[in-house]
């Protein structure tokens, strides 16, 4: 689909959707399709239970004597509440109506809202980022779809007054939309063809964009002493991998610590040993979406030259049960030097985190680090799959998580840490044990990751319920979400990027 940015001007062909506000308050195109309809939006309003709130849509099929094949007249509710979120959802709802009638042109009219807080220009781009997110479907094992099983909108344009200021704004939303596209690509894809090394080849690419990427084989992690991830690909034919990235988008003069983003990057997880059942066990591709959103945040961070050093390190393995896989009960050791038994095989990623979290603060002094996991189904029990689970030792980079969490429609709810949770991890025979028993488990997961961060200020979004969706939401298609992209982005650009 081909977006473009352009005046106002009536279109003679396909759809076009124009504005009504709470109470059926027609915007300025929609005022001017109704007059050269002779009347058409009006009557259509008339018969109908549309009030203009932000979650509505109206179809008007062959318009009076407008030259189109349909009006779509979109909900924006109280301008008061109109915000960068809603116009995303505008966009999304638009372009998926569009898709679902065989529509193969869309024009959008973005009239200024009177009492709105958001911009037409800026409207527009975030309407055109809601319509590229929606877009999206990752459909290239299917073979047999008949021509109106795939989507039709060709093309959409986005009409403002001021198109250049629109195609400005979308710019970095774009760049933004590469990394979530990219992600969702790498988490839909299969275990077969998504594994440790073709996704360390796959963030090789970010090398296009100035990223600086090193890939740490099996031989050079062992040498390093990753006991804790390199035992739980040990069962796998696939050799794990380390992937560093870095991105300097500071001047060489400005010598500062970078934020860094570490990533759980199972890219398929049986549980080893401890097997899974079989039911449902094929959804656990996705157990690399915390890998898949650092590879998408560097993309975008790069793709719109941020200014700002980061760092995104990712470990990837295969978790397989074998005659060579770590059995219940085995002791490893950590590349901190901690002893680690391993009561549970299906417990694996923080064994995975454990040795990229003291890999990262030991190499690069970070000012910060914050690991992205699919880690535990605890998460899911307590959040569902509305809001991450957020866990960290430091209360300033919590709060900035959560407010950003916010702004970027990305829920994140604070969870405990504390002592009487950490001896629950405590192990008889090495320094900790892997799990903590039945109950609290998503806490004592994370109460296992503090003891590899070395008072360094860190959070850990623990995002198993929000990697992957079941159904389709306003911007996020079913499937792969991209999810902690956006937080991670909007992070370094608001707190983290120099001005």
């Amino acid at each position: 689909m081909k977006i473009q940015f352009a005046k106002h001007e009536m279109p003679t062909a396909g759809a076009l959707a124009v504005a009504v506000a709470d109470e059926r308050k027609l915007a300025a195109s929609a005022t001017l399709a109704d007059r050269l309809s002779k009347g058409a939006v009006g009557r259509a309003l008339a018969v109908s239970r549309f009030k203009g709130r932000v979650d509505e849509l109206l179809q008007i099929l062959a318009p009076g004597e407008l030259k189109l094949d349909r009006v779509l007249l979109y909900g924006v509710g109280a301008p008061a509440t109109l915000d960068p979120l809603v116009a995303e959802a505008i966009g999304g709802r638009l372009v998926a109506h569009a898709n679902g009638v065989g529509e193969t042109s869309l024009s959008i009219a973005i009239d200024p809202i009177s009492g709105s807080k958001v911009g037409a220009a800026e409207f527009a781009a975030r309407v055109a980022q809601g319509a590229r997110l929606r877009s999206y479907r990752f459909d290239k094992y299917r073979t047999k779809e008949k021509p109106e099983q795939k989507p039709s909108v060709k093309k959409l344009t986005i009409m403002v007054e001021d198109p250049a200021a629109a195609k400005r704004a979308y710019e970095p939303l774009e760049r933004l939309a590469d990394g979530i596209v990219f992600t969702r690509d790498l988490v839909a894809e299969p275990a077969n063809v998504i594994y440790p090394e073709s996704l360390a080849a796959a963030a090789k690419q970010l090398a296009r964009l100035g990223v600086e990427v090193e890939v740490l084989g099996e031989a050079q992690m062992k040498k390093l002493g990753m006991g804790a991830l390199l035992g739980v690909g040990q069962g796998s034919e696939r050799d794990s991998r380390l992937v560093v990235m870095q991105w300097n988008g500071l001047p060489a003069s400005r010598k500062k610590p970078p934020v860094a983003f570490i990533g759980k990057g199972v890219t398929f997880d049986t549980g080893g040993i401890s097997i899974k059942p079989a039911a449902g066990m094929e959804e656990m591709k996705w157990d690399m979406g915390g890998a898949g959103a650092v590879i998408g945040a560097m993309k975008a961070l790069a793709g719109r030259k941020a200014k700002a050093n980061v760092v995104g390190v990712v470990g990837l393995v295969e978790n397989m049960p074998s005659g060579t896989a770590q059995r219940p009960g085995d002791v490893v050791r950590s590349m901190s030097g901690q002893t680690i038994e391993v009561i549970n095989t299906d417990a694996e990623g923080r064994l995975v985190l454990a040795d990229a979290l003291w890999y990262t603060q030991q190499r690069f002094k970070p000012q910060l680090m914050i690991d992205l996991a699919t880690l535990t189904g605890a998460i899911m029990v307590a959040l569902g799959q509305v809001q991450a689970g957020l866990f960290s030792n430091n209360d300033q980079l919590a709060e900035r998580l959560l407010g950003v969490g916010r702004a970027e429609g990305e829920l994140l709810w604070r969870m405990p840490l504390g002592d009487a949770y950490d001896k629950l991890i405590n192990s008889d025979i090495a320094d900790v044990k892997n799990v903590g028993g039945r109950y609290g488990g998503s806490i004592t997961a994370a109460q296992f990751l503090q003891r590899f961060v070395n008072n360094t200020p860190w959070a850990h979004l623990d995002i198993a319920g929000m990697a992957w969706s079941d159904k389709d939401a306003p911007t996020v298609p079913k499937g792969a979400t991209g999810y902690g992209i956006r937080i991670l982005n909007r992070l370094v650009a608001q707190h983290y990027e120099e001005r």
